[in-house]
């Protein structure tokens, strides 16, 4: 699988993904449907028309756990190519904090974990290359191939909000 174009790339679909980090924990879910089910992953899903990606990170967080995202910035952008055609573009904010009542919903199971243990082995294979950066506070873009669920490459690099 060649990588594409970058420059010239458009998805087929965007989405949203949204960490809320408090008191050294970060709230992770285990996706029960759709693209990765069963995989752990952060709070999201797919932009609706006429949506803003912030107010899906939002909307989306609300849904799937219960809680209402606080204090929430983009972290960065995800550029995700399947071998099958399938192209995803994925905004990913970072919440300080979230209000309500945490539950478990028909999407997705959430639970607490401290930032020092993230499962990453039960995760994307592109989670362990970016989730750094967003810890750390440096905007970033990765560019992801994937065939299936095997990440075929990758890349991040520093983020030009522009």
């Amino acid at each position: 699988m060649n990588e594409p174009d970058w420059s010239a790339w458009k998805p087929t679909e965007r989405a949203v993904l949204c960490f809320v980090i408090e008191d050294g924990r970060m709230l992770l879910i285990r996706k029960k449907l759709g693209l990765g089910a069963g995989k752990i992953n952060g709070p999201g899903g797919r932009i609706e028309p006429g949506e803003t990606p912030l107010a899906a990170a939002l909307r989306e967080t609300e849904e799937e756990v219960g809680l209402t995202p606080t204090g929430v910035s983009q972290a960065g952008e995800l550029l995700f190519q399947f071998k099958d055609g399938y192209a995803l573009h994925c905004s990913v904010f970072k919440a300080a904090g979230a209000m309500g009542e945490l539950r478990e919903t028909d999407e997705a199971l959430p639970f607490w974990v401290a930032l020092s243990a993230i499962p990453y082995q039960e995760m994307w294979a592109d989670d362990e290359r970016w989730l750094p950066w967003l810890l750390s506070a440096r905007p970033f873009r990765g560019l992801f191939c994937f065939d299936g669920d095997l990440m075929v490459s990758g890349r991040v690099e520093p983020w030009d909000r522009a």
